[in-house]
């Protein structure tokens, strides 16, 4: 396949149809293993909803300023390709300890016994760099032995040297993580920078 044949593979699957299949709030309530499976994980209000929705080029997640909006495992099938995983902002939100406790104990299931998981991307918003929610995440993949990637949100807002300087911070960080790809991948949803390169990563993975 050609590079131009390769993009234009791409282009029409995340052009193509795209459907909301399973909302989760168990581990009994998980769907069978169909297709692979690519996790968005994020600290509440890192914009996973919007960056979703731009790489999908359509409004499927629900975008609020409001943190914790999300509350379930949500399941999207991609062009019959792969399973899109929306899964609950961590770190934040006005919900019960208990509530809390719940989701937390949903996204340890999940990672640690779903056999079509093929990588989580973790959202890291770049004004901020990694904070102390991040990094559990990111031990928590670890002991799972699922891979991941860090994928820099938001990257149009910092200057030029300020995003260089918490990338660069931020690949120190990974090399102590196993599980972790070892480069960060900066995207804009905001001004559409970078979404090929976030979609191309999702299609070799599956």
């Amino acid at each position: 396949m050609t590079e131009a044949e390769r993009k234009e593979q791409q282009r029409k699957i995340f052009a193509g149809q795209c459907d909301f299949r399973y909302g989760v709030n168990a581990l009994d309530q998980m769907p069978p293993v169909e297709l692979p499976e690519i996790a968005f994980a994020g600290r509440s209000n890192v914009g996973k909803s919007s960056l979703i929705n731009a790489l999908l080029g359509r409004s499927i997640a629900h975008v609020s300023k409001t943190p914790g909006r999300t509350q379930q495992l949500n399941f999207f099938e991609v062009a019959s390709t792969f399973y899109l995983v929306d899964m609950p902002g961590y770190g934040y939100a006005k919900v019960s300890k208990d509530k809390k406790a719940n989701w937390d104990q949903l996204i340890r299931d999940y990672l640690k016994g779903r056999t079509s998981l093929r990588a989580v991307f973790v959202l890291v918003d770049s004004r901020r760099g990694l904070k102390e929610v991040d990094t559990d995440m990111m031990q928590m993949l670890d002991q799972a032995a699922v891979q991941y990637r860090i994928i820099m949100t938001k990257c149009d807002e910092p200057s030029s040297s300020e995003l260089a300087q918490v990338i660069a911070q931020t690949e120190e960080t990974l090399k102590k993580h196993p599980a972790a790809y070892p480069f960060v991948q900066p995207v804009s949803a905001l001004k559409k920078l970078s979404l090929e390169d976030v979609q191309k990563a999702a299609l070799e993975l599956v």
